[in-house]
């Protein structure tokens, strides 16, 4: 009998195998059809209706009931694609400790204006010496809170922008200490039901706007070379309030302390701000990030600790950066007698200022009247030589001067990036503003952040454009001025910030603490601010200011680190009344958020990726419904 070989096939095995791919194929193409038809179901069925907000709870006015229908058309923020359905389709299990049905209940009126990580009673556990009582203290797993921040009772959707400079309700923050403690100058006047901000310092008497003008005087604000602005106790952030029409962005900074809400104060007034101190800790944002430092009588001891706090001032500002000081010791000739202090004594603090400055390399640029500015150098060329006279400050051996979450300072020199002359600007030059924020960051082009090459950053600017085109298509007033404080809590390139910059916001690019791309210095160099964060933690701010929170991959980040529901109640504190969430994130991640959100008086859609269906990355997008404490006074906190 003869053998067969796979050369000549029997007539049967041929059939045969014609009929199993013909069945295979069959069922491919049944397959696909049958995704084509769901996709297309999800995607161009007829629209559900809108959510938005559906009541406003302890509200007085009737009127306002009667037309709650009218109210939940016209505020809620969301248009109306239709809502993808995945919750019988995708479980996973996710670190959420209060896997319940029940809703989460509304915290005390006491904790209105809680600050989980800069609790004054926690706080005052610490030690006193450099305000370490002040700086970060996060709560413990046993005191975290399982409820939702209540807003005063009386709580108003705030002044839109640029009204909201001069402008806040009373209500909202119901604080009228420092209308009284600063009232001769003229920081904050209650005017009936609201604040005003007259733009007034304890150093600046003819506003800040003329302030300022007196500074541009000195050095240049208006070319464009200098964006990024770093106020150090900063009241209630007037200064950075006029420099905004100048098109420069500042972050501003004062402790949670006995000047009651300054910092809540400048986010109620749509001006960057966060809590901080300088402590012993650096500050949360990395090395050559700020083109501009200023202090108006902050009260820091700059040339205690062997000049410690302008040594961080130098590591956070760029080469050529400005550091601008005005109030004691400055002019001390002629306010000596006000500030009550020997000249003597305020000769000797200026004298050790200088001092530290000088160690620095610091060049001074101009004393006029009640204002000194120093500049930092363009590169360390000179300065590593002059080690040769002034043996301290010694440069710094650290191999991450960008390091700063929970990272002590030190007394020495941040070493800027080598140079090959003197002329050279470290770490490379960087364009004016406007042309700043679309230009490739030095740190990018010269390869320093791993993994980030110049066509991954011009490909998330292009990715960004039809991002936020699909944005404005689902939340309808993202070109009407509803939002002016903006969260990026992964903001990766600042691609978010870029696509928005012709719209009346700011935003705060937050870049996740120990990332391996490590990127907000780029975020800087393109003209923009940001800070450091761990989200398993609360962040530096009061709640209720901020308007719009993006959160793209952030939960996925960090299901496994810590309870995403205390992410998302973060979220929920931070976040204004009717504020918008935008959470980006894989369907298994969304639908388990969505549960959650469910019981935190949000209404939310899951949306398709701007791309289509087909895309496994989804939008989740919510809005925090409004409601207020019932009828309680605020408690004053210590």
């Amino acid at each position: 009998m003869a053998k067969d070989y796979g050369g000549s096939p029997k007539a049967h095995q041929l059939e045969s195998k014609r009929r199993r791919l013909t069945w295979i194929l069959g069922v491919s193409g049944l397959c696909v059809l049958f995704y084509i038809m769901g996709a297309w179901q999800n995607t161009a069925g007829p629209p559900k209706a809108r959510v938005g907000v559906k009541t406003r709870e302890d509200c007085e006015n009737s009127a306002a009931n009667k037309n709650n229908n009218n109210l939940t058309a016209s505020t809620s923020p969301l248009t109306s694609p239709t809502e993808l359905d995945f919750e019988s389709h995708h479980q996973i299990e996710i670190s959420d400790s209060s896997a319940t049905n029940k809703d989460f209940p509304p915290c005390e009126m006491a904790y209105s204006e809680y600050t989980p990580c800069q609790h004054p009673p926690r706080g005052r556990k610490f030690d006193r010496d450099m305000l370490k009582y002040r700086e970060r203290h996060c709560p413990t797993k046993e005191e975290l809170l399982f409820c939702m921040i209540p807003a005063p009772p009386k709580y108003k959707t705030p002044f839109k922008w640029p009204e909201s400079r001069d402008y806040a309700w009373y209500d909202n923050i119901p604080h009228k200490e420092l209308s009284i403690e600063k009232a001769v100058q003229h920081w904050i006047q209650v005017e009936g039901e609201r604040f005003r901000f007259p733009g007034g310092g304890t150093m600046f008497p003819r506003g800040a706007d003329a302030y300022i003008d007196d500074i541009g005087k000195l050095i240049p604000l208006t070319d464009g070379s200098i964006r990024t602005a770093i106020d150090t106790g900063c009241g209630v952030a007037s200064w950075g309030a006029y420099l905004l029409k100048r098109n420069i962005l500042a972050m501003s900074f004062a402790p949670r302390d006995t000047h009651e809400a300054q910092v809540q104060f400048a986010l109620e007034r749509g001006v960057p701000a966060m809590i901080g101190v300088m402590g012993s800790q650096r500050l949360p944002y990395p090395a050559r990030a700020f083109d501009m430092a200023h202090c108006s009588r902050c009260l820091i001891p700059w040339f205690q600790y062997d000049g410690l706090y302008l040594i961080e001032v130098d590591r956070v500002l760029r080469p050529g950066g400005y550091w601008i000081l005005s109030g004691p010791p400055i002019n001390w000739k002629r306010y000596w007698k006000g500030w009550e202090r020997s000249k003597q004594d305020l000769k000797q603090e200026q004298d050790a200022i200088e001092d530290v400055a000088k160690r620095l390399c610091w060049k001074k640029v101009a004393e006029k009247n009640d204002l000194s500015i120093w500049q930092k150098p363009m590169n360390h060329f000179e300065c590593v030589q002059n080690r040769k006279v002034y043996k301290t400050p010694h440069m710094c051996k650290s191999d991450n001067p960008d390091a700063s979450w929970y990272k002590n300072m030190e007394t020495c020199i941040t070493p800027l990036p080598n140079v090959n002359g003197p002329d050279e600007v470290a770490g490379g030059a960087i364009e004016k503003w406007p042309e700043r924020a679309v230009a490739v960051p030095p740190r990018i082009a010269s390869g320093s952040i791993q993994g980030i090459t110049v066509e991954k950053f011009n490909e998330d600017n292009e990715a960004w454009k039809g991002r936020l085109s699909h944005y404005k298509q689902i939340i309808n007033p993202l070109a009407q001025g509803r939002y002016r404080n903006v969260m990026d809590m992964n903001a990766y390139l600042g691609g978010f910030a870029a696509a928005l910059i012709k719209y009346p916001v700011w935003v705060m690019n937050v870049v996740p603490a120990g990332s391996d791309r490590d990127t907000l210095g780029a975020i800087y160099e393109r003209g923009f601010i940001g800070t450091y964060q761990d989200w398993c933690e609360a962040f530096s701010t009061y709640p209720r200011t901020y308007d719009l929170i993006h959160a793209a991959g952030v939960l996925s980040i960090y299901q496994d680190r810590c309870d995403i529901t205390m992410i998302l109640l973060e979220m929920d504190r931070i976040l204004r009344p009717e504020g918008t969430v935008i959470i980006r994130d894989t369907v298994d991640v969304l639908v388990k958020v969505q549960g959650i959100t469910n019981r935190m008086r949000w209404t939310s859609q899951i949306m398709d990726h701007e791309s289509g269906p087909f895309n496994p990355e989804k939008i989740l997008v919510a809005v925090k419904t409004y409601w207020t404490a019932q009828g309680q006074e605020l408690p004053k906190q210590n």
